[in-house]
């Protein structure tokens, strides 16, 4: 089974910064790729930010310019580098790997927890 751990999360005032992160481990035979979501009250769980194995990057619209996402292969962590948060941002935010177990297992999601980020003043 692969495990995702968030960290990070917090209040923040808007036009701040905050940076999550997030640890794979268990039983992995590869990553393809990672990525954040995230889910505010009442709204449907977006993509944020996702990053595939060569590095191929893609974003939110709503957060495009304001966060990146990067990744340690060897590691097998991800993180996420917030900037100029607004209230919008408010929302749990989930880890995200596509990755496959053992050599023979399907390749599937595996999601964290995840992680509260409040932006407010």
């Amino acid at each position: 089974q692969v495990q995702l751990v968030e960290s990070g999360g917090g209040l923040v005032q808007p036009g701040g910064s905050l940076t999550l992160s997030c640890a794979a481990s268990g039983t992995i035979f590869d990553i393809y790729a990672m990525a954040w979501y995230r889910q505010a009250p009442g709204k449907r769980r977006e993509l944020v930010a996702h990053q595939d194995k060569v590095g191929n990057t893609n974003y939110g619209a709503s957060v495009k310019g304001r966060f990146t996402i990067s990744r340690d292969i060897v590691k097998k962590t991800v993180s996420l580098q917030m900037t100029s948060l607004e209230p919008e941002d408010t929302a749990t935010y989930f880890c995200n790997a596509d990755a496959r177990e053992t050599a023979p297992s399907a390749r599937r999601d595996y999601w964290g927890k995840g992680t509260l980020v409040t932006v407010s003043a």
